[in-house]
């Protein structure tokens, strides 16, 4: 119960990444706010999953407090609402902030393989309005209630279509500025002892991944390209170890700024995954040559064996 006592909120856990980090944050002791949509506007209700108050009922029962608030994410006069309602329940304290709301998931989806300019242009805001502009407006209110106690700890969900093409352009732009913002606020917040981060899950099975690239055996399907590696990647429990470790480490400001890799930080900090296993890094050759369809050639390096992360960002810089 390293938590107990902290007060923390994650947006868009209702299901994947953000219920994962939920999830763990509870388990860990920490009372946790998770918003997502009523039920008539959650994509979960059409795709068969469980939705918000069953992620903050599980929370509870793990030994934390889950408390489900539904905010519709665009509408950011509902977000500083939100934000007014936990400061005023618990005295000003936010402990811990984590921007995971995302709704961009139907867009990249239905229009995989078309080119920008062939894609209405309102792909844009579908994509980034809750997943960007939302995490500003986020972070600001967080920020002032952390900088007014001098700690707290945000956390960007990002991914590592921030470094190089990955699903559209609306998608790659705004996870590189995500990246930025996370850079920037630490800069301003370093003197309010407030740490900001980016993670970079690697490949996570998620219910919508699981869905979608697995057969109803659960094997992965071979028809669809990189199956194989979302079959083998983290759960979605993973990157809520590697936040709970983060908020755990007294020495986390020493990160603040920095994108961070979950594997990474499963190493640091020397835990595993909920099944027992270690996730392939991003960074991992293996994993690289994998994503790349040369499962032969893969099979033959370390899985220890990884690239700097010096030298991938610098094989990807445009100076």
């Amino acid at each position: 119960m390293s938590l107990a006592g902290q007060i923390a909120i994650v947006t868009g856990a209702s299901r994947g990444i953000g219920r994962g980090i939920a999830l763990q944050l509870g388990e860990a002791g920490a009372t946790v706010y998770i918003t997502g949509r009523k039920p008539e506007e959650s994509l979960n209700s059409k795709v068969g999953l469980s939705g918000l108050e069953a992620t903050a009922d599980e929370i509870t029962k793990r030994g934390g407090k889950g408390i489900a608030r539904f905010v519709d994410h665009q509408n950011m006069e509902e977000v500083k609402n939100f934000f007014e309602v936990v400061e005023k329940e618990h005295q000003g304290q936010l402990d811990i902030l984590v921007n995971n709301a995302y709704q961009g998931v139907t867009a990249i989806s239905e229009n995989m393989g078309k080119p920008f300019y062939e894609t209405d242009p309102y792909v844009w805001d579908t994509i980034n309005n809750v997943g960007l502009r939302n995490h500003y407006f986020c972070t600001v209110y967080a920020a002032r209630l952390m900088t007014a106690r001098n700690k707290g700890l945000i956390v960007n969900v990002s991914s590592g279509g921030g470094l190089r093409y990955l699903f559209n352009v609306a998608y790659g732009v705004g996870k590189q500025a995500l990246d930025r913002m996370s850079a920037d606020t630490a800069v301003e917040l370093r003197k309010k002892n407030v740490c900001v981060v980016s993670i970079w899950p690697g490949a996570v099975r998620t219910e919508l991944v699981d869905k979608m690239f697995k057969d109803e055996n659960g094997k992965p399907r071979p028809e669809i390209k990189n199956a194989e590696v979302f079959a083998n990647g983290e759960t979605v429990e993973y990157p809520g170890r590697a936040v709970v470790s983060l908020a755990s480490d007294p020495r986390r400001m020493d990160k603040t700024g920095r994108i961070l890799i979950t594997e990474d930080l499963g190493k640091e900090y020397g835990f595993v995954d909920i099944d027992g296993l270690r996730p392939p890094n991003l960074r991992s050759v293996s994993f690289i040559l994998k994503h790349l369809g040369w499962n032969t050639t893969a099979n033959f390096v370390p899985t220890w064996v990884k690239l700097p992360g010096w030298l991938v960002w610098a094989g990807n810089s445009r100076l």
